[in-house]
């Protein structure tokens, strides 16, 4: 495993398993705590931990109201941040974000946009005067491969999560006043799930790779649905090529996984919800 990695999963693949005893289409253990099950986010307006295997994400989502952009009067806005500490994993240095922190950030505002799970407009309280803002910050707690899959989902519940207080602008001061007693859930409009797999040697596929099974691919390719199994992205940063059959493929699986992931954020909810 040491001196010869690849021909050590190369044994294992051949029998279509792998070292830590999955099947190649099998996804390790996925669960999820949302809000009030976490004391270390109490700040936060929702929030979501998220584990896949030992990769562990925490999603943080704060709400603030601010003025419009002068071009988008009646839009509020997402701002999403991935941060990858040096605690996650040796690969990582602390400091400013380094490139894989920002490719991932910059994935997850894809994501949104993409697929629509929130509209801006949906954040608008007045027009031209009052937004809200979403700065959406994703923390990576154990880093062990497949982060866009564990960084998705992690979004997707802790906005679930989200209780926004009640705002209205008085008329005769102009100033806004906030109704904490009053709240309302975020307008979630589409739940995208992403999918990854790794690509070995060029043609065999495997789901929700480790870290080290993505440091031995030949490529990785993450694909992103809705529950109504539209397509919102493929990320595909470089390695092997894909054929169409292939990339159908990972669609196909792509679709069954977001009906798993959508379930199990439906029975915590279900589970903390006030009778």
């Amino acid at each position: 495993r040491t001196v010869e990695p690849l021909e050590y999963y190369r044994r294992f693949l051949k029998e279509n398993c792998r070292p830590d005893g999955r099947e190649l289409g099998e996804f390790r253990t996925t669960t999820v705590n949302l809000g009030k099950c976490l004391c270390s986010i109490t700040t936060a307006d929702g929030s979501a931990l998220v584990k896949l295997g030992n990769t562990t994400v925490i999603c943080g989502v704060k709400a603030e109201l601010a003025a419009p952009a002068a071009d988008s009067a009646n839009k509020g806005y997402i701002v999403p941040n991935v941060e990858l500490p040096s605690l996650c994993a040796e690969r990582f240095r602390s400091g400013p974000p380094g490139e894989e922190a920002q490719a991932a950030s910059q994935f997850i505002a894809d994501v949104i946009e993409n697929s629509q799970m929130i509209v801006k407009e949906d954040l608008c309280i007045a027009s031209g005067k009052l937004v809200w803002v979403l700065y959406c910050d994703i923390i990576c707690l154990d880093y062990d491969g497949n982060l866009r899959d564990a960084s998705v989902f992690a979004l997707l519940a802790a906005l679930k999560n989200v209780q926004l207080p009640s705002v209205t602008i008085n008329e005769e001061t102009g100033l806004s006043e906030v109704n904490l007693k009053q709240k309302n859930p975020l307008i979630i409009r589409k739940h995208p799930v992403a999918t990854s797999f790794a690509v070995f040697d060029d043609t065999l596929l495997i789901v929700d790779p480790t870290a080290e099974e993505e440091d031995l691919a030949t490529g990785t390719v993450t694909i992103v649905t809705d529950e109504e199994g539209r397509l919102c992205s493929v990320h595909k940063p470089g390695g092997s090529p894909l054929t169409g059959a292939k990339l159908q493929d990972c669609i196909s699986r792509a679709i069954t996984r977001h009906k798993e992931v959508k379930k199990l954020i439906d029975k915590v909810i279900k589970s903390i919800t006030p009778k």
